[in-house]
C-alpha cells in the first residue's frame, strides 16, 4: 500500500517560481488515497471529546463531512461571504494578497459545545485563526484542528499557538 505522501502530487513554481504547489486533487482522485487520507485524519483526533465537526470551503467540506458522518457529529460549513442564507457573524483577515472575509450561520454553533476544525491545508495559519476567532465568538470551544497538509515553513502552528493541530502530511519547506 502506498503511503499518503505519494497520492499528493507536487508541482513546481507554482503558482509563482520558487514554490512546490502541494495539489490534493490528486489525492481525492484516487480511492485508496482519499480512504486513506480520511482515514489518517480522522484517526489522529480518536482522542478528542467534540460535540461538532466545522470545515471552510471548499477543501475542507472535502475532508470534513466524512469524518463528521463516521463519528456521527453534525457538521458546520464556514463559506465566504454572502453564501449563507440565514443570519450569519463573521470575521475579516489578511491574505498574503489582500483581505477576506469569512461566516458561518449565527445558529451553528451553540454555547459551550466542543468543536474540532478540519480543513485540508494550514500554511501561514491566518484562515485557520479566523476560523477559531468565529467559532470562540459563538461561544465554542475549538478542541483541535486536523488538516491533511502541513506547510512547517509558513510557521502556520505558530500563529494558532495554545491550539491542539494534527497533520496527516508536514512539508518543511514553503
Amino acid at each position: 500500500m502506498k503511503k499518503l505522501e505519494e497520492y499528493v502530487r507536487a508541482i513546481p513554481d507554482f503558482p509563482e517560481k520558487g514554490i512546490i504547489f502541494r495539489d490534493v486533487t490528486s489525492v481525492l482522485q484516487d480511492a485508496d488515497g482519499l480512504h486513506l487520507a480520511i482515514s489518517t485524519m480522522q484517526d489522529l483526533v480518536k482522542d478528542l471529546d467534540i460535540d461538532v465537526v466545522v470545515g471552510p470551503e471548499s477543501r475542507g467540506f472535502i475532508f470534513g463531512t466524512p469524518i463528521a458522518y463516521n463519528l456521527h457529529k453534525p457538521f458546520v460549513l464556514i463559506r465566504k461571504k454572502g453564501k449563507l442564507p440565514c443570519e450569519t457573524v463573521s470575521i475579516d483577515y489578511d491574505l498574503e494578497y489582500g483581505k477576506a472575509t469569512i461566516e458561518m450561520h449565527k445558529d451553528s454553533i451553540k454555547p459551550g459545545q466542543k468543536v474540532l476544525i478540519v480543513d485540508d491545508l494550514i500554511a501561514t495559519g491566518g484562515t485557520t485563526e479566523a476560523m477559531i476567532k468565529l467559532i470562540e465568538s459563538l461561544g465554542g470551544k475549538v478542541v483541535g484542528i486536523v488538516v491533511l497538509i502541513e506547510l512547517a515553513g509558513l510557521k502556520g502552528r505558530e500563529k494558532i499557538a495554545g491550539y491542539r493541530l494534527d497533520a496527516a502530511i508536514t512539508y518543511s519547506g514553503k
